[in-house]
């Protein structure tokens, strides 16, 4: 009988250490905070593509959640919105043309994802559904006359997202986001050759036991670079005069080639 009291007064006292260890750390008090290896990425003529780092830390984190590994990351890395138009082509007289299409508006022109799991992993596609988090779950809005019927639409959606995997625009890495510590975290994100220029967006998700807690964000500039660049640069800013160099260039060009290969 008395070891039964012991064990009774030993389960009582567990539960109330429990229930005021609860009482007295808030929910969700659990913050994310980020920064990048680089703020801005120059693109010249021979970029083939680069790795962005970013780097993280937990604060206020539960140490009993920690221990047990119950907290998640997800990093996202969105390019500027851009429109695009996804095409059908059907063969008429035995010539490929394009067919039925259907516009989209204001689309990532790229989107890469790292997370410390598989995505299913760590939490409900529901929870990623409403998030808009992962390649399948973001919402592609079509242009309000960019599509004939709904059944085009349902047709077409799927193969935007497919088409920028196949131009390696939109990636998903899980298990890219390592913790490197008990509240440090470091994410890669791989960068392909035709990244888009522009102002791109990094975004932090914390997660705990497959619970939604924060986001944090910071961005990135990729731009042009190098002598490509300048003289682009001058023909969109200086056209007038861009257009008079290359005429007086043409001119000293045809005069000097003349020149060289007049037979006396």
């Amino acid at each position: 009988m008395k070891t039964v009291l012991r064990l009774v007064v030993l389960l009582a006292a567990c539960f109330a250490g429990q229930v005021a260890y609860a009482q007295q750390r808030p929910s969700n008090t659990e913050t994310v905070e980020i920064g990048l290896s680089t703020d801005t990425i120059a693109i010249t003529s021979g970029f083939r593509g680069t790795d962005l780092t970013v780097f993280g830390a937990l604060d206020n984190a539960d140490p009993l959640i920690q221990r047990q590994g119950r907290y998640d990351i997800v990093v996202v890395l969105e390019g500027p919105e851009r429109n695009f138009v996804v095409r059908r082509k059907d063969r008429y007289l035995g010539i490929w043309v394009n067919a039925e299409s259907v516009s989209f508006q204001h689309i990532p022109a790229s989107y890469s994802l790292a997370s410390t799991r598989n995505l299913q992993d760590i939490a409900t596609p529901k929870v990623f559904a409403q998030l808009g988090l992962g390649v399948n779950n973001m919402f592609y809005e079509p242009m309000p006359d960019g599509f004939g019927s709904s059944q085009t639409l349902k047709e077409f959606t799927p193969e935007l997202p497919r088409l920028k995997l196949k131009q390696k625009l939109y990636s998903q890495r899980p298990g890219d986001v390592q913790f490197l510590s008990a509240t440090l975290f470091r994410a890669t994100l791989s960068l392909p050759a035709n990244v888009p220029v522009g102002k791109h967006v990094a975004r932090a998700f914390l997660f705990r036991n497959g619970e939604f807690l924060r986001e944090n964000a910071t961005s990135l500039n990729i731009v042009k670079a190098g002598l490509e660049f300048r003289i682009y640069r001058a023909a969109n800013q200086y056209s007038l005069l861009y257009g008079i160099f290359a005429v007086f260039l043409a001119v000293i060009t045809g005069w000097a080639g003349r020149l060289v290969f007049r037979k006396d």
